[in-house]
């Protein structure tokens, strides 16, 4: 995990950038305090996703704690900017909570944070007809998203062995 080296204590804004490339799903972070600033416009920002792209996507994925700072994450794509320091999104999260009364893992890597994004990305594909139709709009990027499985918001644990929806190769709610 990337330490904070601002000072600042109040909230964080993290945008996960997603892009394809050489057959790979590829991230990299962006992250700006939020200020008085409005979370959906800082994420905005820093995304550099232009108003036009017509398969361009923000959502807001997950927070934690760490360092002291709530941290929002956002995920965006595609990477307007993809280039040096891109990182490859694994297709499992080791990340999992210590136990019932303690819902936040331990620790949280930033491949953690990208496949939860991504996970989350392929449950919204089937349930959500805007992002649906962003999908359409870059098939080979959604093409790789599409291998992850599909995740409601909140759970970072994979499952252990598929259940009867998953072989029969329709979305999968995970509660």
């Amino acid at each position: 995990m990337v330490a904070f080296r601002s000072p600042a204590t109040g909230p964080v804004v993290e945008t996960v950038l997603l892009s394809a490339g050489r057959g790979r799903l590829w991230y990299r972070v962006r992250r700006s305090d939020l200020g008085a600033a409005v979370p959906d416009e800082v994420a905005r920002r820093v995304s550099g996703l232009a108003a036009g792209e017509p398969a361009g996507l923000l959502h807001s994925t997950s927070w934690r704690f760490e360092a002291g700072r709530v941290v929002l994450t956002y995920v965006a794509l595609p990477d307007a900017a993809p280039g040096p320091g891109l990182r490859p999104v694994p297709l499992e999260s080791r990340s999992a909570s210590a136990g019932p009364l303690a819902p936040s893992p331990v620790s949280v890597s930033m491949d953690d944070v990208a496949v939860h994004a991504c996970r989350h990305l392929a449950y919204l594909r089937h349930t959500d007809p805007l992002v649906r139709r962003r999908a359409e709009a870059a098939p080979q990027l959604w093409a790789l998203i599409d291998e992850f499985v599909p995740a409601v918001a909140g759970q970072l644990v994979q499952p252990i062995e598929p259940d009867a929806r998953e072989l029969a190769g329709g979305p999968v709610h995970v509660a």
